[in-house]
């Protein structure tokens, strides 16, 4: 199934080459199949994209928690964690944010924040 899905994030690529989202799920299903260059490749672009919607709209919480994420996902944690606060900052109440910023950190080591953060987004209404 997960070359149909590719298939799916491809035309919504072709269709929308702006479209973030598709370039991420692309990555997730490209790094499922064990196709490591092809999803980093898509994940730079998902960054790219990213960066592009941040500079157009600086308060665009949702573009700097996907950027955090695929960061956090590359192992570039402190970058992560410096999105997902930027994303926090712009919206308090971004539960998802608070969660993964909580990974960022306990990837990191500081656990004693990572469990803080945590117990923020489970206040938020995060269920995982």
């Amino acid at each position: 199934k997960l070359d149909r899905a590719i298939e799916a994030y491809n035309e919504a690529i072709e269709i929308d080459p702006q479209y973030a989202y598709a370039w991420y799920l692309k990555g997730k299903a490209l790094d499922q199949q064990g196709k490591h260059d092809e999803a980093i490749n898509a994940d730079n672009e998902v960054v790219r994209l990213s960066d592009e919607a941040i500079k157009q709209n600086p308060q665009y919480f949702d573009a700097w928690n996907l950027k955090g994420h695929v960061l956090y996902e590359q192992g570039k944690y402190d970058e992560a964690m410096q999105a997902f606060d930027k994303a926090i900052e712009i919206y308090p109440q971004y539960a998802k944010a608070w969660n993964k910023k909580g990974d960022a950190l306990k990837s990191l080591g500081r656990t004693a924040e990572a469990n803080a953060a945590f117990t923020k987004a489970k206040e938020l209404g995060y269920e995982g």
